[in-house]
């Protein structure tokens, strides 16, 4: 009886080893994982650094001017240029409500629904 408690025994110790021994290989195997993807979001954030830095560069009012002057015939704005209101057209007439359409009635009108209080009525 004895024997059968200790290779009883011994199997539970085995047993035990084993699995605190695949624990440990698994969390070994999350740790390289995860140092891995520390290491990648390290290298993003500094290619994301070096992109932030040339796209200032290439932003800068200077260079976008000379840019400018070089490749396109801009002249510069003339006073004559701007118009006035009075040399706008008229605005087109204001089309009627439809029939089918009764908030457009109402607003047109200027009838109030009673979810606002009409100008005045305070």
């Amino acid at each position: 009886m004895m024997r059968l408690v200790n290779i009883m025994v011994i199997a539970t110790l085995i047993a035990a080893a084993s699995v605190v021994y695949k624990i440990k290989f698994d969390s070994t195997l999350q740790a390289e994982r995860v140092a891995k993807l520390r290491n990648e979001i390290r290298h993003e954030r500094d290619r994301i650094a070096l992109l932030r830095a040339d796209w200032s560069k290439l932003d800068t009012p200077s260079r976008l001017e000379a840019l400018a002057q070089r490749h396109l015939s801009l002249q510069p704005i003339q006073s004559t240029q701007f118009g006035t209101f009075d040399r706008l057209p008229p605005r087109p007439p204001k089309p009627p409500a439809a029939a089918d359409d009764p908030i457009g009635a109402m607003i047109d009108s200027g009838e109030t629904t009673g979810s606002i209080p009409a100008a005045g009525a305070r």
